[in-house]
């Protein structure tokens, strides 16, 4: 089990750049914030739908075996519609393998401030604000909602995403994509505060929805600009960076939530890291003023 856990990691970490690098040469510049915004729905609702309709085949068959037979089905058939896409591109000459070409991912992040600051923003965020690590402890001795509970927990994140991703897809870009970014990533903050302190089932809910909601206007904004701003040449290793960070940010702020909880409790864990997610937003907007000054997503308005 460990070593399939291994190669899909090891898959992963190539499938998520390659991906995030493809979207930008099937459409147009203009409605790539639409096609991120359309791509992030599809994810946040498979996050909901998936356990549900696994669960629901578990409890019939008795059997995690037929779950993971129709998702390989599945990768397939999602592989068959990849292998017949067709883009007209022009292909850059191939570069050799190097440690200069290694690292130019990271130098051109580095490189360009706006990146670099949005990118730092949400790897912060995230490290600080892992609520979700310890939803379990919550329903089990906080709100006393024992494993249905959880789930529901567990669901509202995505649920809240979800609606965010179809309200965006039906308006046009974000004029002030920056400012937005910063304000979601503040609200996300504050929700985790709240829900740090609730006591209440249903409040905890509408925290979750909130946190799942804004969160999801921070990752299209993120996502745009990384692919909007980053060259032809150079997408799939800043993405792969980009990739990275979002992966290091989720890992070890599991880890560390827990570890806090661990040590000062539950409640000092999440509300110490949903202030210090607010206070990262203070930081990013002194210390990139670029990113609060962008305009539109789109980029139409970008000299």
């Amino acid at each position: 089990m460990y070593l399939c856990l291994l190669v899909a990691g090891g898959a992963r970490t190539f499938l998520w750049p390659a991906s995030a690098a493809f979207m930008p040469q099937l459409v147009s510049r203009r409605n790539f914030p639409k096609a991120v915004t359309w791509n992030s729905g599809t994810f946040h609702l498979s996050s909901v739908a998936g356990p549900a309709l696994g669960g629901m085949l578990i409890a019939v068959t008795h059997s995690a075996a037929s779950v993971y037979a129709i998702n390989a089905v599945a990768v397939l058939i999602c592989f068959a519609l990849m292998y017949f896409v067709r883009s007209r591109h022009v292909v850059v000459a191939k570069e050799e393998m190097s440690v200069k070409s290694l690292v130019a991912g990271f130098k051109f992040v580095f490189s360009t401030r706006i990146l670099f600051g949005i990118i730092s923003l949400d790897l912060f965020a995230v490290l600080l604000g892992g609520a979700t690590a310890i939803l379990p402890i919550y329903a089990k001795d906080i709100l006393d909602v024992g494993p249905t509970g959880l789930g529901w927990l567990q669901a509202a994140l995505p649920m809240g995403s979800l609606l965010s991703a179809m309200i965006l897809a039906h308006r046009p870009p974000m004029e002030k994509a920056g400012r937005t970014l910063l304000w979601a990533v503040a609200i996300f903050g504050l929700a985790t505060v709240a829900f740090g302190f609730s006591t209440s089932f249903w409040f905890s809910l509408v925290t979750l929805f909130v946190c799942g909601a804004v969160d999801n206007i921070s990752v299209v904004v993120r996502h745009t600009l990384v692919q909007l701003l980053t060259p032809d040449e150079k997408r799939g290793r800043v993405s792969a960076v980009n990739s990275l960070f979002i992966g290091t940010s989720n890992d070890f702020g599991g880890v560390e939530s827990g570890f806090v909880a661990h040590l000062l409790g539950p409640v000092f864990a999440v509300v110490s890291g949903g202030i210090g997610t607010i206070l990262v937003v203070i930081a990013t907007a002194l210390v990139w003023p670029e990113i609060r000054k962008y305009g539109r997503l789109d980029g139409q308005d970008q000299k």
